[in-house]
């Protein structure tokens, strides 16, 4: 059977962040015909005789690594096991040696999906590798499943050398740091680090089992938890990511987590960042500050924050670009301090997280957030939501924004803009902004809200869904 057939007849799609979907679909013969049409589209452009593979913590993680291993031995090329790793640190890697990747992991969204990410020899792949992929038509070849390799270290170190020599040594001594341990795919690696820049590390909430923490829908659950640590061990901030490592967390001193987009404003800000690509769901203090000379803004998802950075790079020398959820991505070569740091144009949560921290020096974090515009943005989301149906709200709601207005209960508001740049965005005359979009990942209805204070954001957001869920 041809591996588009097989990819066709899993029900296995395309998301923001590559392939997901329910852990029962992803059969070994699935994981190898998706492994099959990603090496056959990237042998049409590079030259290689191994692929690397890394994994998160999910428990169906394995057996898809060993699926996609088997694939790509059948092949011919040999692979470069990594075992559990966040995913910045398989692509820091993968690149640094000019072949492809793929990471096992379906980042936030729950245990029983999962995914695969992937890379080519320069970076993620775009939308337009996805096709050729869903294009193939070789049939998969037989393939042998053995057990996993020992993992080698060599890119987890890889990434702690990265991080550990561009800020400066030491940097965060007499400092108290939480870790967030939960089931994340970094959360050993992270330890080591912070305690190597002089931070006093306090291990929290460790799991045996999986937990999927969504950095952009961050639950009360875990608010809640963050402030009882803040308060029993008295921490300066608290770091955490999401399953599998290219998402940050990153509390104040008060245990309250920063908005992902405002961590990595502030970050862009620190690294002296000239121009930014960042979807439209970002806060729009990014352009309210006059930080940043251009700010391209794009569709949901890092394929179409990268594809802004072709014409950004002919323009600035100092171009990176993030995510709502607080992925950084660093679209050039730059240098900070006199020290290197070369470019890693995927979702990275060391970086922003670091940056900040670097930042604010000796003052605690919350400072930096006073010299910001007074601009705030809250996100939630309706789980087990059918895509269709939220289809059809967006497209109503496009045709119709009054209409949509009133079922939201805002009817004493008009309409002051429509952006349909992903999903629909609608600003208000009083400059609020409601912004529905249905989830690229999984079944679920996103909701975004903007206002001038964090209260109103977020009661926008609890409205709006509410609404929604009992229509």
């Amino acid at each position: 059977m041809s591996a588009q057939q097989i990819i066709n007849d899993s029900g296995i799609a395309f998301g923001t962040s590559g392939a997901r979907g329910l852990v029962k679909d992803f059969s070994a013969p699935v994981c190898g015909a998706f492994t099959l049409a990603f090496i056959e589209v990237m042998r049409a452009s590079y030259t290689f005789n191994r692929i690397a593979i890394a994994i998160d913590n999910r428990p169906s993680s394995p057996e898809m690594a060993l699926a996609c291993m088997a694939a790509a031995n059948s092949l011919g090329l040999a692979v470069d096991y990594y075992g559990v790793l966040p995913t910045p640190a398989l692509a820091l890697t993968s690149m640094a040696d000019r072949v492809p990747a793929i990471m096992v992991t379906g980042s936030h969204i729950p245990f029983d999906r999962n995914g695969l990410k992937f890379y080519r020899p320069d970076g993620e792949i775009s939308k337009q590798d996805e096709q050729g992929m869903l294009a193939v038509t070789t049939a998969l070849p037989s393939m042998v499943l053995q057990g996993l390799p020992p993992s080698d270290d060599r890119a987890e170190q890889a990434y702690l050398a990265r991080n550990l020599t561009i800020f400066p040594p030491h940097f965060l001594t007499g400092k108290r740091i939480g870790i967030y341990e939960h089931s994340s795919s970094g959360r050993d690696l992270y330890a080591n680090l912070f305690e190597q820049l002089g931070a006093t590390v306090i291990s929290l909430g460790r799991s045996d089992s999986f937990v999927p923490i969504d950095t952009e829908a961050v639950g009360l659950a875990d608010i809640e938890m963050a402030q009882d640590w803040q308060r029993e061990h008295q921490l300066d901030a608290i770091f955490s990511t999401d399953g599998d490592g290219d998402r940050p967390l990153l509390s104040d001193e008060t245990g309250t987590y920063l908005r992902g987009d405002i961590l990595c404003l502030l970050a862009a800000q620190y690294l002296q960042i000239e121009a930014l690509s960042v979807p439209v769901s970002c806060n729009s203090a990014i352009e309210v500050c006059s930080a940043f000379k251009q700010v391209a803004r794009t569709k949901i998802g890092s394929p179409y924050v990268i594809a802004a950075f072709d014409e950004l790079n002919h323009g600035y020398k100092r171009v990176a670009g993030f995510e709502a959820n607080g992925g950084f991505l660093l679209a050039t070569d730059i240098t900070l301090g006199g020290k290197p740091l070369t470019a890693l144009p995927t979702r990275d949560a060391l970086l922003p997280a670091l940056a900040v921290l670097a930042m604010a020096g000796k003052q605690p974090v919350s400072s930096l957030l006073k010299e910001l515009p007074s601009i705030y943005t809250a996100s939630d989301r309706l789980q087990n939501f059918p895509r269709e149906r939220s289809l059809v709200i967006v497209e109503q709601g496009i045709k119709a924004p009054e209409q949509l207005l009133a079922i939201l209960g805002l009817a004493e508001y008009q309409v002051e803009q429509v952006d349909t740049t992903d999903g629909l965005r609608i600003t208000l005359n009083n400059q609020e902004v409601v912004h529905l979009r249905p989830s690229g990942n999984a079944p679920e209805l996103r909701c975004y809200g903007e206002a001038s204070s964090q209260v109103r954001a977020m009661q926008l957001v609890v409205q709006c869904l509410g609404a929604i869920s009992q229509g």
